[in-house]
């Protein structure tokens, strides 16, 4: 039987939710007044065109505050609301490196990213994350964006590759699922301890 690992040349890595740990959430649910569930808030929030529109670089943060403020009824200040969104990015779950470390090197390293000008300097200076990856697709630069198809399609036409050969790694299920559309492999996981059990069970890191 053939393994995942014989036809990968890449491993694509999500950052928040995998490498990266949020605590956005519960403060969204929070002004939200908790009528709503955590997978309704996500799919609220990769839909919204306020969202979109700020990370893939079409909108200011202070545009971007008024916008989501106003289309979710947030009772919250534009002021208030960028400085807690500023702070949604933890830091690095324990073990997150290790976990990218352990991709052997024959495999391209790379992450895709829903991002912003905000949070973008955090992950790559701060966290680190800039030198342990070959390539980055940020969607703020790209201007394409989770879980839009050609946030996919433009990961393969840089890196020239076929979709089979793309192991993708995201902790949304409407991520995962767009990226199999594509024809990559992917696998919904969440943190650093899922994601290299994922890649165990594809044969690209040993056990």
């Amino acid at each position: 039987m053939t393994r995942i690992a014989d036809d990968v040349q890449v491993v694509l890595f999500d950052g928040g939710g995998v490498l990266v740990e949020l605590h956005g959430i519960p403060t969204m649910l929070g002004w939200l007044d908790n009528k709503t569930t955590t997978e309704e808030l996500w799919r609220l929030w990769l839909t919204s065109p306020a969202v979109r529109r700020f990370e893939t670089g079409c909108a200011t943060p202070d545009h971007f505050a008024e916008e989501i403020i106003q289309e979710m009824s947030l009772p919250v200040s534009p002021q208030e609301f960028i400085a807690r969104f500023q702070s949604w990015l933890s830091g690095l779950y324990p073990g997150a490196l290790d976990t990218v470390r352990s991709v052997p090197a024959r495999f391209i390293r790379a992450t895709l990213c829903n991002t912003n000008v905000l949070h973008w300097p955090r992950l790559m200076t701060e966290f680190h994350l800039e030198k342990h990856f070959q390539h980055h697709f940020a969607s703020h630069l790209t201007g394409k964006i989770k879980p839009d198809p050609e946030a996919f399609e433009n990961v393969l036409g840089t890196l020239g590759c076929p979709a089979s050969a793309v192991f993708f790694l995201d902790d949304n299920i409407l991520n995962v699922e767009a990226a199999r559309n594509v024809g990559m492999r992917a696998a919904q996981v969440r943190g650093p301890a899922e994601a290299r059990r994922a890649l165990v069970t594809a044969g690209i890191v040993s056990s």
